[in-house]
Order: C-alpha cells, then structure tokens, then sequence
C-alpha cells in the first residue's frame, strides 16, 4: 500500500464546480435519497435560488485562496443535479481520470468529455488517461465517484457504506485500478434507510476526520471503519444524526494557495455542530461557509458534492 509516498496529496487547492443552468428536484434520485425535501417551489424558481447559492459558494471558496474553475452546464440534454460534478469524476496526481457508474439515467449525461479540454487547453493540467468504469451501468452496478468513496489519499484507504448507488462490483475494480484498500460497510439513516453516498456520514481530511459512527448498526464494521481511521491518525469528530440531518459529513477539507488548510461546509452545516466540535475543526483548519439550504432541501446532497477535486499534475512549464 502507498502509504504516505510523497506522491499523493489528501487535499486539493483546485476545484471543478458546475454552474447550474436548470436545477431542480430530480425524481429519479428521490427513491434513494431521504434527504430530499418536499419542495412547493416552481421549476424556475428552484433555478433561480440555486444558482444565487453555487455564485456565493464560489466566492466563498476564492476568498479563502481556493483555485475555483466553474464549468457553465448545458440546458441540453436536462441534467438537473449537475451542480454535483463529484459523483461522475474523480482526478489523481497520476493523471489519471475516472469516470463513474451512475444510477439515475439523467445523472450520466452529466458526464462531459469537454471538460477534460478545459482542465488541459485553459488551465495547464495534464491528463494522462482516462478510465471510464460506466459500462457497469448496463449490468446495473453503481459507484458514484466520491459520493459513494471518501477517499484516504494519503494511505490509499477507499470508505464506501453500500446502497444501490455503492456496489462491491465496481467498487472492487476501483480499487484493483487504482490500488487501494477498500474499507466497505453499511450505514443507515435514523430509520434504518441506507444511506445513499458515503459523503454525507463521513469525510477524512489530512489530520482529521469526521464521521456519524451511530449510523453503522453492526459493530465490528463499526470498529472496523474507527479504527482504520485511528491507526491512519485522524482525529475524530463523531456526529449524530441531528447533525447528519443537517449535512454536517458533507464537508470538504481543502488547500488554500497560502498553504493553510481550509474546511468547507454549508451554514446549515456549521450551525449544528457543538462549540467542542467547532473547536476541534477551527484548531486544524480556516472555515469556508455558505448558505445553500435551497440546493440541500432540493437535491439532497450539500458543499462536499459540489466540488470536485482536481489533483492532476500540471503540465509541464505551466504555473
């Protein structure tokens, strides 16, 4: 295993985010994911709030020295949870390029080769390949980017709670690829609903890592999934439910250009974590916060689904 080789970093200075261009609830993912609202809210005006929240996030996350590369979407064809470009695509400092099994057929016309020619020809980053694991959609096996992966990139360490949208299938050809460890268990919701992405119980930054424990009912995976986290030295922030419900796991850990780590959630987020809590995360990193309640009631995913990182190199004499 590569732990700590030098060549990989657990945190990304850049991020990919997509401008949504026709937002709004996706009635394809609603079976899946119960942290969909119910919404009154008209097509257009679920547009309309979506888009002032993915602008004050981007500002957010420069401001705080974050290389921000927004990609406006397209009205056609209709990708209305295209603001969460994680769940297609993930980079690696390799070169590397991994496309991603999607359960929703509206969700895989997310998938925009066009994308990568930006990443090359407008900001200097080098693809050495791409790997395109979307073939298991037609066997109806899914693994949905780091949606369904909280990635330990340091020790080459792959989390995934399985649901009909995180399969062992293509979770095992992830990890043969791209050689790491998988760490795979069950999660559930506080009515005993599995969990939809990973992301939203957990996320592992560099030195820290939190995670909703409870929602593992069996407790050797449960111990399993702590003790991993442990022995590869994070520090623990163990959240419940309320603060689950509230996407408080869906935070993101990021470099900024001075250096300094910064972790990015939602206000939602911040507001229902405890003064220890806040203090264990402000001791390790600066905070990035936006309101987006619009795009969480709506879409049922939060900050963490709408970055995806992008670890490729950089091209040669580019800076």
């Amino acid at each position: 295993m590569n732990d700590m080789n030098g060549l990989e970093s657990q945190l990304a200075s850049t991020v990919l985010m997509i401008r949504p261009v026709r937002f709004q609830q996706n009635p394809l993912t609603a079976d899946s994911n119960a942290f969909m609202a119910d919404i009154d809210d008209s097509a257009a005006e679920q547009q309309t709030h979506a888009l002032g929240e993915f602008n004050s996030l981007v500002e957010a996350l420069r401001d705080a020295g974050i290389y921000v590369i927004v990609v406006d979407d397209t009205p056609e064809p209709h990708t209305p949870d295209s603001v969460f470009p994680n769940n297609w695509v993930t980079t690696h400092m390799d070169g590397r390029v991994l496309l991603y099994p999607m359960e929703a057929p509206n969700r895989r016309t997310e998938r925009r080769r066009d994308i990568f020619d930006i990443l090359h020809d407008e900001h200097g980053f080098r693809i050495s390949e791409i790997i395109d694991l979307s073939s298991h959609e037609a066997n109806g096996h899914y693994l949905e980017g780091t949606g369904s992966l909280v990635l330990d990139r340091l020790h080459h360490v792959a989390y995934a709670c399985l649901s009909s949208r995180t399969q062992l299938d293509p979770l095992g050809v992830f990890a043969q690829q791209m050689d790491y460890e998988v760490v795979a268990f069950d999660a559930v919701d506080r009515d005993g609903v599995p969990i939809y992405h990973t992301n939203v119980m957990m996320s592992v930054g560099e030195e820290i890592a939190v995670i909703c424990s409870r929602s593992i009912p069996d407790e050797v995976q449960r111990e399993a999934v702590l003790s991993r986290l442990e022995h590869s030295g994070r520090k623990i922030v163990d959240i419940d439910y309320d603060q689950l419900e509230s996407f408080a796991g869906n935070m993101l850990e990021l470099r900024a250009a001075d250096g300094a780590r910064v972790m990015a959630m939602s206000a939602q987020a911040l507001d229902s974590l405890s003064a220890k809590q806040r203090e264990t995360i402000e001791s390790q990193d600066r905070l990035v916060i936006s309101d987006i309640s619009s795009i969480e009631s709506s879409a049922g995913g939060s900050v963490r689904c709408m970055l995806a990182e992008i670890h490729l190199p950089l091209i040669e004499g580019k800076q």
